[in-house]
């Protein structure tokens, strides 16, 4: 069994971390595969990046960042993942540090579930262009597409289109398309909604609109969501899970559509959604002694 292995360069004791793995991993039948500038750290074997036709699945070892990093990588592949958590929040990991050898275990077993959310394509385009999509501004998305200023605090001028049909122009600091995983990310913080991860939803969430009137909206997971930017403005980006997407301009399309390849995570026994926001969101608000 091939694994690829996507870690957080600024861990401390990393090393030690790897080293351990590969003792409990080696009799489970698991080889792992490290990405290129971490490789020499198990000399012999052959980097996540020269190994890519070979994985089975992908395990992330950080937070959610390394987690997103490595679905990003497992999903066009429709590679399973398992994220586990060596920071502080670490929401969207499965299983903390003093849990992963277990876990490998039970996978190897194959004494686990597997769970499936939906994930995202996102095209650029200039206004009227129904070509082919450029490759350099095509992304795949597990969280969120967030469409903002990059300069200047400016609100800016949007229309938001559901496939073929005008939602409603926006002046914000931006709006951000998110999935149902997304839903605990950054629309939270702007006042989205919180959606259950293995919904088929999307959320259209503005950024500090500049008006009451405008609020959240959760759409179908067939729409083809589409941010079209209004006039002429600077400094205008595309960011795509938190990473730098592309620089945008006057009269570009975003296009937001379902991706045909999902996130495909491991789902442990004894995992529960609600739990998780309990305990590291500290949603309703519940005492320690109540999670």
């Amino acid at each position: 069994m091939h694994v690829g292995v996507v870690t957080n360069p600024h861990y401390q004791g990393m090393e030690s971390l790897l080293e351990r793995l590969v003792e409990v991993a080696r009799p489970l039948g698991m080889e792992f595969h490290l990405e290129q500038d971490r490789a020499d750290s198990l000399p012999g074997r052959g980097s996540l990046e020269e190994s890519l036709d070979e994985l089975d699945w992908i395990l992330t070892l950080g937070g959610d960042g390394t987690f997103l990093r490595g679905a990003r990588i497992a999903g066009p592949r429709n590679l399973r993942v398992l994220g586990c958590n060596l920071g502080r929040l670490g929401f969207l990991t499965v299983v903390a540090r003093d849990e992963l050898e277990e876990a490998l275990r039970v996978i190897a077993s194959g004494d686990c579930d597997e769970e499936q959310r939906l994930a995202l394509q996102v095209t650029v385009r200039q206004k009227d262009d129904d070509g082919p999509p450029d490759p350099m501004r095509a992304f795949y998305s597990v969280n969120d597409a967030v469409v903002h200023k990059s300069g200047t605090a400016r609100l800016i001028t949007l229309r938001l289109w559901a496939d073929d049909e005008p939602i409603g122009q926006y002046s914000a600091d931006g709006i951000i398309v998110a999935t149902a995983t997304g839903s605990t990310a950054y629309s939270l913080s702007a006042g989205g909604p919180i959606l259950v991860p293995t919904m088929d939803g999307l959320i259209a969430t503005p950024i500090s609109p500049h008006t009451l009137a405008v609020r959240p909206v959760v759409l179908p997971a067939t729409t083809k969501v589409t941010v079209e930017i209004l006039g002429g403005h600077d400094d205008l980006a595309l960011t795509v899970d938190g990473q730098p997407g592309t620089e945008l301009s006057a009269r570009d399309r975003v296009e937001v559509v379902r991706s045909e390849h999902p996130v495909r995570l491991f789902r442990l026994p004894g995992y529960s959604f609600f739990s998780v926001l309990r305990r590291k969101l500290r949603w309703g608000d519940v005492r320690p002694s109540d999670v």
